[in-house]
This record gives C-alpha cells, sequence and structure tokens, in this order.
C-alpha cells in the first residue's frame, strides 16, 4: 500500500500506461481502508474519520480523466487519501502502525 502511494506522489509521474493500474491498486487499498473504517465504527465515533471516509468514497467515483495531466492529478488525489486516511487509522489505533 505504502509503496503505491509512494510510487504515485514521487516527483516523477507515473507514465501514461501505468495510470490506470496504479488507480485500480490505489482504489482497491481505499476500498478496503473505508471497510476497516466502517467496521471499527471510526467514522461515527470520529468526526475526522468520518471525513477522511466521505472522501475516500468521493474519489473514487470520479472517473479517470482521458487527460494524462488530468489522470495524474486524480491519481495523486487518491494516493493522499489512501496516505491520509491509513495515518488517522493508525493513530486511532484501528489498524497497526504501517511500517
Amino acid at each position: 500500500m505504502l509503496e503505491d502511494v509512494g510510487v504515485v506522489l514521487d516527483d516523477v509521474a507515473p507514465r501514461e500506461e501505468e495510470v490506470e493500474a496504479c488507480v485500480a491498486r490505489l482504489g482497491g487499498h481505499l476500498a478496503r481502508l473505508v471497510d476497516i473504517a466502517v467496521a471499527s465504527g471510526a467514522g461515527q465515533e470520529d468526526a475526522e474519520a468520518g471525513r477522511l471516509v466521505r472522501r475516500a468514497r468521493d474519489v473514487r467515483t470520479v472517473q479517470v480523466p482521458d487527460s494524462y495531466g488530468q489522470a495524474v492529478a486524480h491519481l495523486r488525489r487518491l494516493a493522499w487519501s489512501v496516505n491520509e486516511l491509513l495515518d488517522h487509522l493508525a493513530a486511532t489505533g484501528c489498524i497497526r502502525e504501517a511500517a
């Protein structure tokens, strides 16, 4: 998960032919993190977790833009959502901290 986030948020953007695969992987990571947050009740008891879950759901529903630049921007929004939700769930004890 962190490797995928790192690849996308690196100074060098993924190649155009890698965008769809990166979107699929990050979308899967977000789905798992949202499931963890919901199952643990974090979204109901914790306003920040609720906000992050809503944002994760929203960003996953956006179609990948046709333009490479816009697709990379979308990909980076996905990566930030994964990173922030993962960090928050680790900080609140819903999951173990990622190494």
